[in-house]
């Protein structure tokens, strides 16, 4: 894809820098940076940047106000892509969590994610992908577990599978041991966890996980989740 233009919302000044550098070195484009959130909100309606990576202890309004008022009184025209919202923050309660994608995050990563992750989930979240902490994957895939009790509930989205997706699982369908390793990892197992429970290698477990990816067309395991309990894959 073209080069993303970043925009970072954090009243540190050293995780500016930090976050600033990084991004730079990875080939995005920073096209701003705010310390509160009254001036991220301007920063965001001004730029419309690619992602904006929001940290949810501001000063003034935090990060999940931020969002709800970016999301509810933006209007980009047309010619505009939509901008992609990244919380970034210590916070890892389910309440915190399931408020952020509520107001409409589209990925969630904690700050003690390592640089190449947080490049990778930048990149994800820009294409369009939900990206989830593995720190907190388990509370959003739990909820997805559960029949909405309330229309705020039904508000968390995570992006549901793709006509093309589905196109392609039509033509190359998950094989039934397949099915059940993907159910395996929704509830939380790992490789050799699977391996154990199934009674083959931990090298046959990875094939299968990376066949179950492939067909999924996602990138690692938690996206592999969400989407099998979105498309109804597993329950």
């Amino acid at each position: 894809m073209d080069e993303i233009q970043v925009a970072l919302i954090e009243d540190h000044d050293l995780t500016r820098v930090g976050l600033r550098t990084a991004l730079q070195q990875h080939g995005m484009k920073f096209v701003g940076e705010a310390a509160n959130g009254t001036q991220g909100l301007q920063l965001l309606e001004r730029c419309h940047p690619d992602v904006a990576i929001i940290d949810i202890g501001l000063p003034d309004i935090d990060g999940i106000e931020l969002t709800r008022k970016f999301r509810q009184y933006s209007k980009p025209s047309a010619s505009e892509a939509k901008t992609k919202i990244l919380i970034l923050t210590m916070h890892d309660s389910e309440e915190v969590v399931l408020a952020a994608f509520a107001a409409g995050a589209d990925s969630y990563c904690t700050k003690e994610v390592n640089t190449s992750d947080l490049i990778v989930a930048v990149q994800e979240t820009a294409c369009g992908n939900c990206w989830i902490d593995p720190a907190i994957a388990s509370i959003v895939l739990r909820k997805f577990r559960q029949q909405p009790a309330s229309p705020e509930e039904a508000m968390v989205q995570i992006a549901a599978i793709e006509p093309e997706y589905r196109q392609i699982l039509d033509t190359c369908p998950l094989t039934e041991r397949e099915l059940e390793i993907l159910d395996l990892i929704v509830a939380g197992h790992s490789n050799a966890e699977i391996a154990e429970k199934l009674y083959v290698t931990v090298g046959t477990v990875k094939t299968h996980v990376r066949n179950i990816l492939n067909k999924l067309c996602v990138s690692d395991r938690t996206q592999a989740a969400v989407r099998a309990l979105r498309s109804g894959l597993v329950s």
